[in-house]
């Protein structure tokens, strides 16, 4: 399934939806509120919730095929189905309880930190950088955007950058679990652009820290969807492609992660894993920071970040409304 949360352009009402061809489908309003209207309620619910979600997407397939969208009402009167220009895409998991990012999970991405110019970058010693284990940092989770927003270029930073990821949603409360079992928690994939502002970010790392950042408001776009593991034939085999304006910036592959799904969301388990987090798996190179001249975002920039399977995140670059 690809599971969405969706906001209805008439009414204004967030709910809980799944793509259907064209269109996407009220989960809440299609089983008369037998599934709940958030993700993360619908998540904790666990399998039996999915299992209702799937036969509920199979009617409204059938139903789609026979009939247009605004002619299907379930037997409240309420209409279901509705077509993508009537709705407005939010992040699958609008509020998640924690967002952890995972730091140079691939081997490229940190061979190309050696070449940051910032006096604070060159403070660390990347090229002694090895792996014991996933490293990582919190990401504010009121930072969190959906595919199409309109992110502001924070007026704190002249170094707006984009990473393409892979993101990791988790379905079922997870503690300490080993890497044998953890895909039994990981309820989908989904695609994130993790914005830094990397002049402020630079800074930050000279004191051992990172917040602002990674952490401002817009700088945690996901979406569009999250897309169920039964629709992906292998997570680990998926091409990555990010475009500024349509040219191709970052071009890797899922399969270059150092640490795997499994791997990542078994050791992120020291900490309690509740349904909706998420975890993001680290940047491919091809990042502006690591240009011989850094090319920046800025206000009528089109960010749009593709992997195969799950879609297409498009993020817009503006400008705020007192021109700074």
């Amino acid at each position: 399934m690809r599971l969405a949360t969706i906001k209805n352009k008439q009414s204004g009402e967030i709910t809980l939806g799944a793509c259907v061809i064209d269109c996407y489908v009220d989960l809440n309003a299609l089983t008369c509120g037998q599934l709940p209207g958030t993700m993360i309620g619908f998540l904790e619910q666990g399998e039996a919730a999915m299992n209702t979600a799937r036969a509920a997407v199979d009617k409204a397939l059938k139903d789609h095929g026979h009939s247009e969208p605004a002619t299907l009402f379930n037997a409240e009167g309420k209409r279901y189905v509705w077509c993508s220009d009537e709705i407005e895409l939010q992040a699958p998991v609008p509020r998640p309880g924690k967002i952890l990012h995972t730091s140079c999970n691939f081997d490229s991405h940190l061979e190309e930190l050696t070449t940051w110019k910032n006096p604070e970058w060159q403070s660390h010693d990347w090229q002694s950088f090895h792996f014991e284990h996933p490293t990582g940092f919190l990401e504010a989770p009121s930072s969190v955007v959906g595919s199409g927003a309109k992110v502001v270029v924070p007026h704190f930073t002249q170094q707006l950058d984009y990473e393409i990821e892979i993101g990791i949603v988790i379905g079922k409360k997870a503690f300490r679990v080993d890497v044998e079992n953890a895909m039994d928690h990981v309820a989908g994939f989904t695609i994130f652009n993790d914005l830094s502002a990397r002049d402020i970010q630079a800074r930050e790392h000279s004191n051992k820290v990172i917040l602002l950042g990674k952490s401002f408001d817009g700088s945690c776009p996901f979406g569009p969807h999250l897309v169920t593991p039964d629709e992906l034939e292998n997570p680990h085999d998926l091409d990555m492609i990010l475009r500024v304006n349509g040219e191709v910036r970052q071009d890797a592959n899922t399969s270059q992660m150092h640490y795997k799904t499994a791997e990542l969301v078994s050791w992120w388990s020291n900490t309690t894993l509740e349904p909706g987090d998420i975890i993001t798996s680290g940047s491919p190179p091809g990042v502006a920071a690591g240009m011989a001249v850094p090319d920046w975002l800025g206000p009528g920039d089109v960010v749009e970040a593709t992997i195969e399977g799950l879609g297409t995140l498009t993020t817009y670059i503006v400008e705020n409304e007192y021109g700074q």
